[in-house]
């Protein structure tokens, strides 16, 4: 015994299709939101990272008795070879969160050495302001990478800083031929020139 006439049946079906429309736009949604998430997640990773080898770079040229010279591979900062007994100024090569690798570009100084390291993901990042002092030439990089190669430091002080410019044998680009990527995150440091 029919319940129901041919056109009640086609609205119910119809609106069963519109139900499993929105179902799936909203796990679209769903799936983007989450990957964005993870994604900011893996930034702040990387940004910690990067500051953890700023910081052994930054023991390294502070310590031992070549003070003021960079290390030679980034081993040196795992076993630091000028001591006699094992000094670490890192625990391990961290893993890059966005290659998932531990592979790292480096950025050699003038006079020899690792001065920094950075991505070698070609991604483009989602966060491209508000960061921290000691980084804030990863937003000029968003306008250009030359004008972020070629900026000055910003602090006055007697110490080492943190400077995030790329290595002389690196040439600037033209503005608008190399795209915004992790690249351009260089966790560089760099003794500062007194005035």
């Amino acid at each position: 015994m029919r319940t129901g006439s041919p056109a009640q049946a086609g609205f119910t079906y119809i609106g069963l299709l519109i139900a499993v429309v929105f179902f799936g736009l909203g796990s679209v949604g769903a799936a983007r939101l989450l990957a964005s998430t993870e994604r900011v997640e893996r930034e702040a990773e990387l940004l910690f990272v990067g500051h953890q080898f700023r910081q052994a770079i930054q023991s390294y040229l502070q310590a031992g008795p070549n003070a003021g010279k960079y290390p030679a591979t980034l081993d040196d900062l795992l076993l630091d070879p000028r001591y006699p007994t094992p000094r670490r100024h890192l625990r391990r090569v961290f893993v890059d969160p966005i290659t998932g690798s531990t592979d790292w570009g480096l950025v050699l100084a003038p006079e020899g050495g690792i001065m920094g390291v950075h991505s070698l993901s070609e991604r483009e990042p989602l966060k491209r302001a508000n960061f921290e002092p000691e980084d804030s030439l990863f937003a000029l990089a968003v306008q250009s990478p030359a004008v972020a190669a070629t900026a000055p430091a910003t602090t006055k002080t007697a110490t080492l800083t943190p400077f995030a410019a790329a290595s002389s044998s690196t040439q600037p680009k033209p503005l608008g031929t190399q795209p915004y990527s992790y690249r351009d995150w260089k966790f560089v440091v760099r003794p500062t020139v007194a005035k």
